[in-house]
């Protein structure tokens, strides 16, 4: 009688879960902004490319250690889009900040707030070895095939060449935004922004300014990269993750290789790095991560549809599979990454120090201070010493979604991106954005580029390029974010 009632309850239970899953798969509803058509936007295709890729000329590589460096370059790049942009130059106040540039379109209601879009002047170099591999030459600014071509056609000119390309075809219009917009483009992004971004935000935090909303680089329209959604997924980055390298060192006495001791420097660190590796901090699908998959779950067939729409039961299933991938698993924690490590000089000397640096993404929820805390729990053999390096950063706050401005760069990405399902999502690297965190609550990534996973590798990598009829989408978004902002 007692089995009797007890495979009845489990008969039941069973059966409620089926049925709670089952409901909830069946009420849940696309999230996505309804919008009309958006009419045709006249641009000369081939003139817009070729303002692209003239920008694409000029070797504006930063350099942590000097500004110094290629300061000919931005010069020459400066005036060569004054040449390309004249309405925006002729309407638009432009300051310097070093070799950053502050634009000022001032707005028809001394009422509305302030918005500032974001991009940056500089570039990454080629890497040595590489430039017999790249289809056309990085600094040629070629336009072929469809596309143009050269480094920082994506990272970043791509987003700064089309901003001012809106600007000058709503200036041609005779169109001034109701509210003043801001452009910002460090010089020095790729290698932290301090001299660029950080004194741009200065700036402006010094005259009072409060904006209503920020819009960096970021999150893209990608195709074909989260599985089991055919459609593209576009991606408005709410957050990005923070930075912490720590410096792990191990000292012993050196000696003769002839007579090595039971532990040695390189064992001891050897030892220290693998725990680090093995023992990642936690994985969690809440937050931002949470959001996406919620906003996304309803646009996803089948099986795929049913597990996100009840994380309640699958999380931890869900979590375990995203995990195995580097990309996905990197929205899920703070990651471990060993970039560096230094030992010895002779084959037949002991060395007396091993050093390390383990890299940290720290994870929106997570802090530097728990980073420590992870390291020295983890490698708590009394042999091993962790310092922080200089030059961490938090997590940066995470930015409303239910909110009018997040809704606003949404409602302009659906009506460009017409195909694309936009949700929020977290920004793995580092970008200028952050340094902005005190003139405005609502801070956005997002760069209007479409990448399939053919396309990832030449982030900062070889054969970076652009597809044209992309790019005038680029710039069809910028001009409608404006039209759309002056409506809100």
């Amino acid at each position: 009688m007692m089995l009797k009632r007890i495979l009845l309850a489990v008969s039941l239970a069973i059966a409620a879960i089926v049925a709670v899953v089952g409901w909830n798969t069946l009420r849940l509803t696309s999230r996505q902004i309804e919008v009309k058509p958006l009419a045709p936007l006249a641009l000369e295709r081939d003139a817009v490319a070729a303002r692209l890729a003239g920008a694409l000329k000029f070797r504006t590589i930063s350099d942590a250690s000097s500004a110094d460096i290629n300061a000919d370059e931005f010069t020459r790049m400066q005036a060569y889009l004054a040449q390309a942009f004249p309405r925006l130059h002729a309407t638009l106040k432009r300051e310097m900040v070093g070799q950053s540039m502050l634009y000022t379109w001032q707005g028809s209601d001394p009422q509305a707030k302030p918005v500032l879009w974001l991009a940056h002047q500089d570039v990454v170099p080629v890497a040595p070895g590489t430039e017999a591999n790249w289809q056309q030459p990085p600094f040629d600014g070629v336009v072929k095939d469809g596309f143009v071509w050269g480094r920082g056609s994506w990272d970043d000119k791509g987003s700064l060449v089309a901003q001012m390309e809106a600007v000058e075809t709503l200036l041609a219009a005779g169109y001034q935004p109701r509210g003043t917009i801001y452009l910002g483009y460090g010089a020095d992004e790729e290698v932290g922004g301090r001299r660029g971004a950080v004194e741009i935000a200065k700036l402006l935090k010094a005259r009072g300014i409060k904006l209503d909303y920020i819009l960096d680089e970021g999150m893209l329209v990608t195709q074909g990269i989260m599985s089991g959604i055919a459609k593209p997924v576009a991606l408005i980055g709410v957050a990005e993750k923070g930075y912490a390298s720590v410096n792990l060192s191990v000292t012993t006495a050196p000696g003769h290789s002839s007579m090595p001791p039971q532990k040695t420097a390189i064992g001891a660190m050897s030892a220290a790095l693998t725990d680090l590796e093995r023992k990642q901090m936690p994985a969690e699908l809440t937050g931002v991560a949470r959001d996406m998959f919620d906003i996304i779950a309803p646009e996803m067939p089948g099986l795929n549809r049913v597990v996100l729409s009840n994380l309640w039961l699958f999380a931890p299933v869900v979590k375990q599979q995203l995990a195995q991938s580097a990309g996905t698993n990197a929205m899920l924690r703070t990651t471990t990454a060993l970039t560096v490590i230094h030992a010895g000089n002779k084959d037949n000397v002991l060395p007396g120090r091993a050093d390390a640096v383990v890299n940290f993404r720290v994870r929106p929820g997570d802090t530097v201070a728990g980073v420590m805390d992870h390291v020295k729990q983890t490698v708590n053999n009394g042999e091993v010493h962790a310092e922080l390096d200089a030059g961490s950063s938090e997590p940066s706050p995470v930015s409303p979604v239910n909110s009018a401005q997040y809704t606003l760069i949404n409602r302009t990405i659906r009506e460009v991106f017409s195909d694309a399902v936009v949700a929020p999502g977290i920004v793995i690297g580092a970008t200028d954005a952050r340094h902005y965190r005190e003139v405005s609550d609502h801070v956005y990534r997002f760069s209007p580029v479409r990448a399939g996973k053919e396309d990832l590798p030449r982030f900062h990598g070889t054969n970076e390029r652009i597809g044209v009829d992309n790019y005038l989408e680029a710039v069809r978004f910028y001009v409608q974010l404006a039209r759309n902002g002056a409506a809100a």
